[in-house]
C-alpha cells in the first residue's frame, strides 16, 4: 500500500493540495515500508476550514435531526462495505492486528448507530403552568463549528466518539488526524463524501502543531474534542479553555488490575494479558500494573509471565499473531528506556520483550511483551504512562491495600477488580478512584451508548465522548420563559 501523492485536504467538500512547507512520511511500523507523505498544513487551511463550516452551519442547523441522520444511516452501510479495507489501512499504517483493527473499527461503527438516535436524544423538556399563565420549557440547539484532534493509536475509532453526535447535533465538523496515522482518515472522509453530505458540514485537515494551535485560537470554533497524552491534554484544554471554548480532553493513564485470592487465576491471566499487551499496550485503557493480593501471588506471576512469553509477536496482517509493533522507533527508544529504569529502581525483570528479532521484519518496530516483577510502588516506573507492552507487577496484602495504592495515584483511567466475591466487588467499584471500572474485565471500554469516562490526570473537562455526554457536548441549552395575555393574543 503506497500512496503515490502527498495526501490532500478536504474543505468545503473538495479534495486540495496543501500549501505546507514541511511533509512527514507516513511509515508501515511493521515492515518500515513508506505509505505515503502527508502535509503539515499551515494555520491558512485551518481557518479556510472553518470558513467553510460556517458557513455550512447556517444551512444544516436548520435541517430536521431526522434528515440529518439520514446521512449517518447511509455511513453506517458504507463503513460496513468496506470494513475489511478499512481495518487492513488501520493495520498497516498503525500496527495492530487486523483482529483489533476490527474491534476497533466496530466501536466506531456502533457510535453511528448511537447518533442516529438523535430525534430523541436531543430533546429538551417543557412544563406548563410554572406560574400562572406561564410556560417554561428547554430546548437543545448546536453549539457551532466544532473540532476533533486525533491520536495516532485508534484513527478509525476515537474520531467517532464525537463525529456522528457532533454532526447529527446540527454541527459542523474540523477533523484533525495524527500525522503519523492519516491514511484511515482519508479513506474514511472518501466514504463521507459519498453520502452527498453538504458541503462544509465534515472538512479534514492535516497536520501538526501550528493547525492544532490554529484550531485552539480560532474564535470560531467553540468546541474541542482530543485524545492523547496527559502533559498535551493539558495544553490543549488549557489554551482552548482560555480561549472561551468547551473542551473536553482524555490524557494518558497508569491503570492498574487487581488480583484477589479467589480469582478464578485461568481465566484471569488470559483477560490480563489482553488486557496488557493487546495493541502492544497502545492504549488509554491497557492494564499497566498488576497489584496481587495475598496468596494470588505466586499463581498469578507464574501464569502470566507464560502467557506474555509464548505472545506470538509479528506483522498483524499474519494469520495468528496476537500483538504487533509500536508505532515508531522513537517509541521504541522510549519504552526500552523505561524498562530499564525499572531495572534501575529494583524491579525483576521476569520476561525481557527487548530487541527481538522478529524475521521477515527485523526493521520493524517491535518489542515483545515484558513483564517487571517487584516494582517499587512509589518509584517512577509505577507511576509513568510508558504506553507500550510492559506489565509491572507489584504485591500487596490486602484489598484495601490495593485500593488505597489505586487511588494514591495522579491518573484515573481504569481500575479493574479480579474476584468471585460480590462484596470484594462492590467494595472495590465504591471507593476506587477511576472513571472506568471493570470487574473480571480487562478493559472497561464503555459501550457506544455510555460515556468514555475518566478521572484526575487523565481527564480534562467535565463532559466526556460517546453517548449521552457527547449530546450534552455539542448542544447549548436554551430555557424559554412564556406568558400570552389574553388581551396580547390574536382572538379566534
Amino acid at each position: 500500500m503506497t500512496v503515490n501523492q502527498p495526501l490532500k485536504n478536504y474543505i468545503n467538500g473538495e479534495w486540495q493540495g496543501s500549501s505546507a512547507s514541511n511533509y512527514l512520511q507516513v511509515v508501515n511500523p511493521a515492515t518500515t515500508e513508506i505509505l505515503g507523505t502527508v502535509p503539515l498544513s499551515p494555520a491558512s487551511e485551518v481557518n479556510a476550514a472553518v470558513a467553510a463550516a460556517a458557513t455550512a452551519g447556517k444551512v444544516w442547523r436548520q435541517t430536521p435531526p431526522t434528515e440529518r441522520v439520514q446521512y449517518l444511516f447511509t455511513l453506517k452501510n458504507l463503513l460496513e462495505a468496506s470494513f475489511t479495507d478499512l481495518a487492513e489501512t488501520i493495520t498497516i499504517e498503525c500496527g495492530k492486528t487486523l483482529t483489533e483493527a476490527k474491534g476497533e473499527l466496530r466501536r466506531a461503527i456502533e457510535n453511528v448507530e448511537v447518533a442516529c438516535g438523535i430525534p430523541m436524544l436531543m430533546q429538551g423538556y417543557n412544563l406548563e403552568d410554572v406560574a400562572r399563565g406561564i410556560d417554561e420549557f428547554m430546548i437543545r440547539q448546536p453549539v457551532g463549528v466544532t473540532a476533533i484532534i486525533c491520536p495516532f493509536n485508534f484513527p478509525g475509532m476515537i474520531p467517532f466518539w464525537f463525529l456522528p453526535y457532533s454532526i447529527a447535533c446540527g454541527n459542523t465538523v474540523i477533523v484533525k488526524p495524527s500525522e503519523k496515522v492519516p491514511l484511515t482518515m482519508e479513506k474514511i472522509f472518501q466514504l463521507l463524501e459519498q453520502t452527498k453530505l453538504p458541503k462544509g458540514v465534515v472538512n479534514l485537515v492535516n497536520g501538526a502543531k501550528e493547525a492544532v494551535d490554529a484550531i485552539l485560537d480560532h474564535p470560531t470554533i467553540r468546541a474541542i474534542s482530543f485524545v492523547g497524552s496527559t502533559p498535551v491534554a493539558k495544553y490543549i484544554y488549557s489554551r482552548a479553555a482560555a480561549n472561551g471554548k468547551r473542551v473536553q480532553c482524555q490524557g494518558g493513564a497508569k491503570n492498574p488490575i487487581i488480583v484477589l485470592p479467589d480469582a478464578d487465576i485461568e481465566t484471569t491471566v488470559k483477560i490480563a494479558a489482553d488486557s496488557a499487551f493487546g495493541c502492544a499496550g497502545q492504549r488509554c485503557l491497557a492494564a499497566s500494573l498488576a497489584v496481587t493480593v495475598g496468596e494470588a501471588k505466586d499463581s498469578f506471576t507464574e501464569a502470566i509471565a507464560n502467557a506474555a512469553s509464548k505472545r506470538v509477536v509479528g506483522y498483524g496482517l499474519e494469520p495468528n499473531v496476537e500483538m504487533g509493533p509500536v508505532i515508531s522507533p522513537e517509541s521504541k527508544q522510549r519504552i526500552e528506556n523505561l524498562i530499564q529504569v525499572g531495572i534501575n529502581e529494583g524491579g525483576n525483570l521476569l520476561v525481557d520483550g527487548r530487541n527481538p528479532q522478529i524475521s521477515g521484519y527485523e526493521k520493524g518496530n517491535f518489542i515483545k511483551p515484558t513483564i517487571l516483577q517487584n516494582i517499587n510502588p512509589q518509584g517512577e516506573i509505577a507511576r509513568t504512562e510508558i504506553f507500550g507492552p510492559v506489565l509491572g507487577l507489584i504485591h500487596l496484602d490486602t484489598i484495601e491495600d490495593a485500593i488505597a495504592f489505586v487511588n494514591s495515584g495522579d491518573w484515573g483511567n481504569m481500575a479493574c477488580l479480579f474476584t468471585t466475591n460480590g462484596a470484594a466487588a462492590r467494595k472495590f467499584r465504591y471507593e476506587a478512584e477511576a472513571g472506568n471500572i471493570g470487574i473480571n474485565i480487562g478493559v472497561a471500554a464503555p459501550m457506544a451508548f455510555f460515556p468514555f469516562s475518566g478521572w484526575k490526570a487523565s481527564f480534562f473537562g467535565d463532559l466526556h465522548g460517546q453517548g449521552r455526554d457527547a449530546v450534552e457536548f455539542f448542544t447549548q441549552t436554551k430555557v424559554i420563559v412564556e406568558r400570552w395575555p389574553k388581551n396580547w393574543s390574536r382572538q379566534f
